[in-house]
Formats: C-alpha cells, sequence, structure tokens
C-alpha cells in the first residue's frame, strides 16, 4: 500500500512540473538573471562606448571612499527616517480619528486618502509650482500671515525636510488605512475592562490599542521604510538632487552614475550596496515584528 502511496506520489510531481515550469522561467528572466547580471557587472570597470574589463572589488573599495557616495547615504537615511517618523506618527492619529463614529465619516476617510491616489510625478510637479519663491502659492500665503518667506526646495538646508513634507502627505493615507484595518478588528472585552477599572482614554490608548495594534504598525512602517528609501520620482523631479548635491540621495547617485557619467559597472556597485542596505532593514524590522508578536 505504501509503495503504491509512493509511486502515486511521484506520478503527481512529474504532473506538476508543466505547471511550475513557466513561472520558474519568469522568476529566472526577471528576478534572478537580471541581479546574477548585475553582480556581475559590478565586477567590472564598463563605461558606454568603452572597454570592459575586470576588475574584482575595485569599484566596491571605490564606493568606500567616494564622498559623494557616502554623503547620499547620509541624506538617504536621513530622508527615510522623516519619511517613517512623520507618516507614521501621523497615520495613527489619523487612523484613531477615522475609528470612531462621527458624521459624514466615510466622505472624510475619502478625501483624506486622494492623495494617495495621484501618481507621484504628478504631485512633484503641483508642489514643484507651490514651492517657487516668488510665484508660488505657499510663500503668498506666509505673507499674507506676517510670516517671512521661505525657499523651500531652492535651500540646502530646507531641501530635504520639504520633500519629506511632500512624502508624508501623500502617504500618511497609507498608514492610516493599515492601522484602521488592525483597530477594526479589536475586541471590546479589554475595553470594557479597563473601563470598569476606572482608565482613562490614554490609558486605554497606551496600555491595550497601541500593543494590540503593534503588529499592523510595524507592517506600516516597513513598507515606509522601503518606499523612502528607494524615493527617486519626487526627489528627482522637485529638486533633482539640488540645490547642488544637498538633496542627491542613493537613487539619485545611482541615477547620475548610470546615466549621466556611463558609469555601468560603477552603478551596478552602487545597486548592490543599495539592495544589501534596504535587505537587512527589512529584516531587522520583520525581526522586531515577529520579537514583539511572541511576546
Amino acid at each position: 500500500m505504501s509503495a503504491a502511496n509512493g509511486l502515486r506520489g511521484r506520478n503527481y510531481a512529474r504532473n506538476y512540473w508543466p505547471f511550475l515550469l513557466p513561472a520558474g522561467v519568469v522568476v529566472l528572466g526577471v528576478i534572478i538573471f537580471p541581479w546574477l547580471f548585475t553582480l556581475y557587472m559590478s565586477l567590472h570597470e564598463f563605461k558606454v562606448g568603452g572597454d570592459f574589463a575586470f576588475i574584482g572589488f575595485d569599484n566596491y573599495v571605490r564606493l568606500a571612499s567616494d564622498e559623494r557616495f557616502l554623503w547620499s547615504v547620509l541624506r538617504t537615511l536621513y530622508f527615510t527616517v522623516l519619511a517613517v517618523v512623520l507618516p507614521v506618527g501621523l497615520g495613527i492619529a489619523a487612523a484613531t480619528v477615522f475609528h470612531r463614529k462621527f458624521p459624514l465619516r466615510s466622505l472624510a476617510r475619502t478625501v483624506f486618502i486622494l492623495p494617495m491616489m495621484a501618481t507621484p510625478v504628478a504631485i512633484a510637479l503641483v508642489w514643484t509650482m507651490m514651492f517657487h519663491p516668488q510665484l508660488g502659492v505657499l510663500n503668498y500665503i506666509l505673507t499674507s500671515v506676517g510670516l517671512p518667506p521661505s525657499q523651500w526646495s531652492y535651500d540646502s538646508v530646507s531641501v530635504i525636510p520639504t520633500l519629506v513634507m511632500v512624502e508624508t502627505w501623500q502617504w500618511t493615507p497609507l498608514v492610516m488605512l493599515i492601522v484602521l484595518g488592525g483597530l477594526a478588528s479589536l475586541p471590546a472585552d479589554p475595553y470594557e475592562a479597563a473601563r470598569l477599572d476606572g482608565a482613562s482614554t490614554w490609558d486605554m490608548f497606551r496600555h491595550i490599542t497601541v500593543p494590540l495594534v503593534w503588529p499592523h504598525i510595524i507592517v506600516a512602517t516597513v513598507i515606509r521604510t522601503i518606499d523612502a528609501l528607494k524615493a527617486f520620482d519626487l526627489i528627482f523631479v522637485v529638486s533633482g538632487g539640488g540645490p547642488g548635491t544637498s538633496s542627491e540621495t542613493m537613487n539619485l547617485f545611482l541615477y547620475l552614475q548610470a546615466f549621466s557619467f556611463y558609469n555601468m559597472g560603477y552603478a551596478a556597485a552602487v545597486t548592490v550596496v543599495f539592495f544589501v542596505i534596504i535587505l537587512l532593514v527589512s529584516l531587522l524590522m520583520f525581526s522586531a515584528r515577529q520579537q514583539k508578536q511572541w511576546q
């Protein structure tokens, strides 16, 4: 009987291969091969129209001493921290508000998530016009209330906070939706018991709501972190990495090396380092989520 079952299992396995093969080919062609080719390219010196030579890990050694690249890493981390903390904090607050029942709540939710529906390039173009020091509506509003105008994305100090402001405006609704889903699934019993014990609204939020929706907050934080690390279109359209290189993140540095300076081998090395950074950050955050889940 067992031999017959084993034979039947082998026959089933052979029958599955025709269905798995197309997916395997797609994964190989779209994911595995490009990454293997990128690793291969990163070990070579290749400039469009120039020679193609194997140089080992020289591109990675060059990255470690390239001040422009190192500054781009720091700017990426600075941008990422701000573009994660603000949307996550505001998203949690918005989810708490929209979880309560009030008149026209559905309409308010719809209006709140509208920025997330627009394409990043279109949003960037609109905000670019609003940030103009002389013609922008934002400086008009500031001067109308007696405040001094700002240079916004045209100043090296304020350019990254300005970009983060747009990023926060667009992606806070995403965090709100994720956390709101967690709030909708919370049981009512802990809150009733807390009210009987005389707990305040803040105590219930801090000791019941936050711990129960923490896995959803971690998921939202991971998604925002990955999106912020690889942000490109908004920065490219609004500031182009300027003024100077004051908003040049790793993605813009990679773009310039590949498509402006045509240093394909060096750009491939940047891609590999960038991927490793995103992978490590993602694994660290998911590890924190798993530990919190089983505590």
